[in-house]
């Protein structure tokens, strides 16, 4: 049985969560099978945030299968717009905004996600350098 590279498990489990999180915010963004009901009380900068997300993930998993150099910094970029809009969330819920509570816990597991996926975005752009410089040598 032929092992899975590192890499492209990574990038399957990342495009996977792309796919999903591309689903859920379209959803509710473009009001498709009546998620958007279902949602209660969303928040529009968060789903925005999060489809945006959705899209840069799916890059960085491109970037993943073709051995390029950036994926982890396009993962970077998420945790950023996904750190802004938890904190675009606090403001809102501070100016008295409607809101789910499992949207916290939410934003908070996707960027803990995120963060797990741009660790080892950037670790396996380390254990590339590696195995080329073991090559020249």
């Amino acid at each position: 049985m032929r092992k899975i590279a590192p890499r492209i498990l990574l990038a399957v489990l990342i495009l996977l969560f792309a796919l999903l999180t591309l689903f859920l915010s379209g959803s509710v963004i473009f009001d498709l099978f009546g998620i958007r009901a279902k949602e209660g009380n969303y928040v529009l900068l968060v789903v925005w945030a999060n489809f945006i997300s959705s899209l840069l993930y799916l890059v960085a998993a491109y970037g993943l299968v073709v051995q390029k150099k950036w994926p982890y910094k396009i993962l970077i970029i998420s945790v950023a717009i996904l750190s802004a809009a938890l904190a675009g969330l606090f403001i809102h819920i501070d100016q008295g905004g409607w809101y789910e509570t499992k949207t916290i816990g939410a934003m908070i597991f996707r960027i803990c996600v995120t963060l797990v996926f741009t660790f080892f975005s950037y670790r396996q752009l380390k254990m590339r350098k590696q195995s080329i410089i073991l090559l020249l040598f």
